[in-house]
């Protein structure tokens, strides 16, 4: 009898934590690591090149014309619908001037990974507060998005 209540008294107090206890220090542990992922997920490169793959992007001065066609394609059918050549918004921003104010890298970040960009990239966030509607990703090839870009730049003038 006296060993069954050893047992018992041992069980009862399994020499461990109340449950009140272990549920603040679950709770503490929770937050501890939602906001370490908070964090995490607000970091962006201070570089102006977006979030993406696209890191060091080389672009010759003179224009690519076959380039540059090719992009205009890919902006007739995925693009001209939200967005204009001049500086006027349509859906989105219009491309006027684009490429000098954006880097080859952001542009192409930015049309290649659309979501995550406007989830955390303060620029791409701040033309989301402005357009007020998500750019979709229209799953845009690396070529297309440098393609887009080319085409982009022959817009802005470059030769």
């Amino acid at each position: 009898m006296i060993a069954g209540m050893g047992i018992t008294l041992f069980a009862a107090c399994g020499g461990s934590a109340p449950k009140e206890e272990k549920a603040a220090e679950s709770k503490e542990m929770n937050q501890y690591y939602e906001e370490e992922k908070q964090k995490e997920d607000t970091k962006v490169a201070d570089d102006g090149k977006g979030l993406g793959k696209f890191t060091d992007v080389k672009v010759d001065p003179k224009l690519d014309k076959q380039m540059a066609d090719a992009g205009k394609s890919v902006y007739d059918v995925k693009c001209s619908a939200c967005h204009k050549l001049t500086d006027e918004k349509l859906v989105g921003p219009g491309w006027k001037g684009v490429t000098g104010k954006r880097s080859v890298e952001w542009i192409m970040n930015f049309s290649t990974n659309p979501d995550e960009m406007l989830d955390k990239d303060a620029i791409a966030k701040g033309l989301l507060e402005e357009c007020l509607v998500r750019m979709p990703n229209q799953g845009l090839s690396d070529d297309d998005a440098r393609h887009v870009y080319e085409y982009m730049r022959e817009n802005d003038g470059v030769k």
